[in-house]
């Protein structure tokens, strides 16, 4: 049996790839993903996250009881089509805020694995910008 760790994270994939989006509660998680599956990508899993590693790749799914299901603060919450189990290729950090105009590139281990992480952006594009790593990757 593959050992599993449920992360206090939501996470949304687009393209095959998913972004594991971490931070406090009332950091902005639900309202990046939101803002994400606007743009077209699908949800994996919001405010828990299981996640587990097979060889040197990261996974993320949603636990059953919340499959399919993102809180909307003032809304309610929603349903949205489920996807998963998915390859995390970026983790976002909801509880710092990026100040470089051109950040150095950080990493961070989850079960052994290392991933990109980026910093929270207080810029309008940063849901975009988001989109658009998971399609392709940032060059530096």
């Amino acid at each position: 049996m593959t050992d599993t760790e449920t992360l206090h994270a939501t996470c949304v994939a687009m393209a095959d790839r998913a972004v594991l989006i971490r931070g406090a509660s009332g950091s902005g998680k639900s309202g990046l993903a939101l803002e994400l599956l606007a743009l077209g990508a699908g949800l994996v899993a919001d405010d828990r996250t299981v996640v587990w590693a097979e060889g040197e790749t990261l996974w993320a799914d949603a636990p059953d009881t919340i499959r399919g299901q993102i809180e909307a603060r003032g809304v309610g919450i929603l349903s949205a089509p489920a996807q998963g189990p998915c390859k995390v290729a970026l983790v976002v950090n909801m509880d710092e805020v990026e100040t470089e105009r051109l950040p150095q590139a950080r990493t961070a281990r989850l079960m052994g694995i290392a991933l990109p992480v980026i910093n929270k952006s207080e810029s309008a594009h940063f849901p975009a910008a988001v989109a658009v790593y998971l399609r392709g990757e940032r060059l530096e």
